[in-house]
């Protein structure tokens, strides 16, 4: 049983660089918070079929510095490690309890699922990229989220405060889960209670659409926009969009807050090998075998849409700082603008899922990596990159 009185000290700057405490959180979703199910489905589980590489005599040259896979794993604090070559698995490693079967924490990942389902939405006509949220939640009027468009949410393109207090992202991140999650809030929080509350006290510090600011307020947003449009839950709706056609083993589960509803920008948590699945449905162009999960266009397009301007192309701030100067970022997924068309959903403690379509690879970590600037940052990117150039010659 998880240790949930530590869980509720709220005292984030040691749990940040506890890795046991960063551990008990992110395996701890449904102890903390009720939960709802995204279905599997009624069909059978799709295999995925294993060709082992032998990855551990590589090494990631990080320009003076080599890392073993090990080193990798080290200090990334490494929960679960997958990859996929060409449709099948050639790694796969647990660690710290974790198995093939346990669902864990994609954290801020599961922005890009949102994203995905948007722009699946709009391509199919339902949903108008240039229409305000607030014309589809009208609650939302006079709010900073409410006078975005669809488009500027896809983008993080708001520019926020939340009652009246100044914009602080690290602050924020720990007022929303405080917000989700009573057992996190500290002692005597008077604050929202649930996540709609919250986004009702933001207010606009500029105009939507001229800058770049990542907030989880943009996906709640987005996500309610989504319920609305469709009338289902954002577990109905990813369980009929994706999830029960990609031939997941397990379902999956969103943490709820205190009116029920989704914590759809972090609160998701899935098995390793079935996020894997969803990256290589979209390495294939959206298919799964015959099955068409995701319009072609959809998931073809993620790097090469990105649009110009500001609020596109960006170096997000808590960027490593050998990570590209172009860094991407489109409908919700990073983009690294690397030679191969490579893409990723990327989440705090180091939950990714990598896809590359150029290196046919698609790579799944989940962690529970230290948050400290007296810790560097563990370069997964980099070592995905080297692993798909390191099995692409066996073409």
């Amino acid at each position: 049983m998880t240790d949930l009185t530590r869980l509720g000290d709220l005292s984030w700057t040691r749990g940040y660089t506890d890795p046991a405490w960063i551990r008990r959180f992110t395996s701890a979703g449904r102890e903390l918070t009720p939960s709802r199910r995204v279905w599997r489905g009624p069909e059978p589980a799709r295999p995925l079929p294993a060709r082992p590489a032998d990855l551990d005599a590589l090494r990631i040259d990080l320009g003076g510095t080599t890392l073993t896979l090990e080193d990798l794993f080290a200090a990334a604090q490494t929960d679960a490690f997958l990859v996929m070559h060409r449709g099948a698995v050639v790694h796969e490693t647990y660690r710290h309890g974790t198995e093939a079967h346990t669902p864990h924490f994609n954290a801020s990942a599961a922005k890009s699922y949102i994203g995905l389902m948007a722009a699946t939405l709009a391509h199919q006509g339902h949903l108008d990229r240039s229409t305000r949220a607030s014309a589809v939640v009208p609650e939302l009027t006079g709010t900073a989220f409410g006078d975005a468009t669809i488009e500027d949410l896809l983008h993080m393109g708001t520019q926020v405060s939340y009652a009246g207090r100044p914009f602080d992202k690290a602050i924020e991140a720990q007022r929303y889960f405080a917000v989700i999650a009573p057992q996190l809030r500290p002692f005597g929080y008077s604050g929202p209670t649930t996540i709609r509350e919250h986004l009702l006290t933001a207010r606009a510090t500029g105009l939507p659409g001229t800058g770049f600011r990542y907030e989880n307020g943009n996906v709640e947003t987005l996500a309610e926009v989504l319920r609305r449009v469709t009338g289902l839950t954002t577990s109905a709706l990813l369980s009929e969009m994706i999830w029960s056609k990609i031939g997941a083993e397990e379902d999956a589960y969103y943490i709820l807050d205190g009116d029920g509803v989704e914590a759809a920008c972090g609160g998701f948590s899935a098995t390793a090998r079935d996020v894997a699945r969803l990256g290589e449905m979209l390495r294939c162009g959206g298919a799964v075998g015959d099955r068409q999960v995701v319009p072609e266009e959809v998931a073809t397009t993620i790097t090469s849409g990105v649009p110009d301007g500001h609020a596109r192309r960006v170096r997000f701030p808590a960027a490593p700082p050998d990570s590209p100067a172009t860094l991407s970022y489109h409908d919700l997924w990073w983009i690294p603008n690397d030679p191969y068309g490579s893409y990723l959903a990327s989440g705090i403690h180091g939950q990714r899922l990598f896809v590359s379509p150029g290196l046919d690879l698609v790579a799944v970590h989940f962690g529970s990596q230290v948050i400290s600037p007296d810790v560097p940052v563990a370069p997964l990117v980099q070592a995905f990159l080297r692993i798909g150039t390191h099995l692409e010659p066996t073409r």
